[in-house]
């Protein structure tokens, strides 16, 4: 079966998870990690990408963006992956590929979903054992929220607006959620949507996505289709 191609929607928020060739590491050192943020930054730009969130660890990254066409965000992914390759490859004395096969996206529901993907991607670290809190990690967007620095990568999107009347009151609402955590159903949700590439959101979100691509945008249910009754004979 011909896997289908990503999801890409524009204007809408996308969940994207992009790993190293069997987990190896896509990092070894500080300047590995500034490098791949920088290229992040100068293409989401260049290409017309919303960077609202961000974690990098140490075989993988999620990042959580608004395009502005539907070649945005895998322009930005394609030229990001190809420098940073050829980067990385130099200073590891190493060639070949970096990359597990193609990034992983899914488009999901802004005023469902939004905040708990961005808290999901801050918890990456903590739920590896890597931190104890996600204020401890420097390579994520979660600083730039909790005004521990300000982060030129990042363009919040309106609904962290909505967190509070000040900086101080939406900082302090967003750390209060992140130490919260996010429930495992959700966590799941998530994480299942982005590597299978399918919208994650409510029944009508999904079905108004649909009205908008011809790519399906939801997985088929299992089993077969129903059968039309079949006519009595006359």
């Amino acid at each position: 079966m011909a896997r289908l191609p990503r999801l890409t929607v524009p204007g809408y928020p996308h969940h994207l998870i992009q790993r190293g060739n069997n987990r190896q590491p896509i990092v070894a050192a500080t300047a590995d990690y500034e490098t791949l943020l920088a290229l992040l930054g100068d293409n989401a730009s260049r290409f017309g990408v919303a960077l609202h969130a961000y974690v990098v660890m140490s075989n993988h990254f999620h990042l959580l963006a608004t395009p502005e066409t539907a070649e945005s965000i895998p322009a930005m992914m394609q030229a990001v992956g190809r420098r940073y390759v050829r980067y990385f490859n130099d200073r590891q004395s190493r060639t070949g590929t970096l990359w597990e096969g193609r990034y992983r996206s899914a488009v999901i529901q802004a005023d469902r979903h939004l905040l708990a993907c961005m808290a999901y991607i801050d918890l990456n670290p903590v739920r590896a054992g890597m931190v104890v809190e996600a204020a401890d990690y420097p390579w994520s967007s979660h600083g730039h929220y909790t005004g521990l620095r300000n982060d030129r990568l990042i363009t919040p999107h309106p609904l962290y607006w909505t967190l509070g009347n000040t900086p101080f009151a939406r900082e302090a609402a967003y750390a209060d959620m992140v130490r919260a955590g996010v429930a495992a159903s959700v966590r799941e949700a998530l994480t299942k949507s982005a590597l299978g590439g399918w919208a994650l959101g409510e029944a009508g979100f999904v079905a108004d996505l649909q009205k908008r691509t011809e790519r399906r945008v939801a997985q088929a249910r299992a089993g077969r289709p129903p059968q039309k009754p079949s006519e009595s004979p006359i």
